[in-house]
């Protein structure tokens, strides 16, 4: 059997932070992974509680979170009624709130007791993956890192979300949430934290100096993050993993709301393969 339970901690930014931990029944010593969602999601997208649920019954205590400022709320941790913190997001932010997480898991006999700290991995989803690449570089606590469809640049993404002239002069950009047709706000403050941190929020600077196990996992038919970020990423760091998963998109052919009892094959795929990874 497994367990799931939640918590919410302060984060370092006035907005608090989710947490959700599953894990096996009357185990303890268990092998932990930190779960950061991406880009316009949550912790509770699709079929992320069905995927937490495997990794509990193989044996790991299993942690995801929405970022503080995701734009979800304590009441409301699934979409995204708080648009307002969604505009005030920004990458640093979200390296705050992962480490505010870690912190918790080492400070925390609730976790401690039944884990080994040791073993602490980093799973990270598109823009999330990002976050865990630059997080598993600067912090020695990390000691593997697995990206799903992750990122390679955040620059080029950062400057594509809106015209930079316009974006400075109306102090905030939109962009559509093709699912829940809402106009998502970023405030210029996005655009000005990266430049203010531009060498940090580097990606190829943080995997090029990699030296734990890295796992890559990508579909060869996503459209949102092409095939060729997870090739740069391993080139990047030749010692690191790379495995296509055929015939899966972004989201490994789920979607939100996911009302099947299973994962798709492809995420089942990816799971298994993590588990290979993970697992001595």
């Amino acid at each position: 059997m497994e367990t799931q339970k939640h918590f919410v901690i302060h984060g370092k930014h006035q907005k608090p932070i989710v947490i959700d931990v599953s894990y096996p029944e009357n185990k303890t010593k268990l092998p932990i992974i930190i779960f950061c969602h991406g880009y316009k999601g949550f912790k509770d997208w699709g079929a992320w509680n069905l995927m937490a649920k495997a990794f509990a019954k193989a044996g790991f205590y299993f942690i995801k979170f929405n970022f503080s400022h995701n734009g979800g709320t304590v009441e409301q941790p699934i979409d995204f009624p708080d648009l307002e913190a969604f505009g005030n997001n920004n990458y640093t932010k979200e390296l705050d709130d992962l480490e505010t997480v870690i912190d918790w898991v080492f400070n925390t006999k609730e976790v401690t007791k039944l884990t080994d700290v040791n073993t602490l991995s980093l799973i990270g989803h598109s823009r999330g993956g990002g976050i865990v690449l630059i997080k598993a570089e600067e912090d020695k606590r990390v000691k593997t890192v697995i990206t799903l469809a992750g990122v390679c640049d955040f620059a080029n993404r950062t400057a594509a979300i809106g015209d930079l002239k316009q974006w400075k002069e109306e102090g905030v950009t939109y962009v559509l949430n093709g699912r829940t047709k809402q106009q998502m706000p970023h405030f210029y403050q996005f655009y000005e934290d990266f430049k203010a941190n531009k060498e940090r929020l580097t990606i190829k600077r943080a995997v090029s100096n990699l030296n734990i196990p890295h796992l890559i996992i990508h579909g060869d038919t996503d459209t949102s993050v092409l095939i060729d970020e997870a090739e740069q990423l391993h080139q990047w760091n030749p010692q690191s993993k790379l495995i296509i998963i055929e015939g899966a998109n972004h989201v490994f052919e789920t979607q939100h709301p996911w009302q099947k009892e299973k994962v798709s094959s492809q995420l089942n795929e990816v799971v298994k393969h993590s588990f290979a990874f993970l697992l001595p």
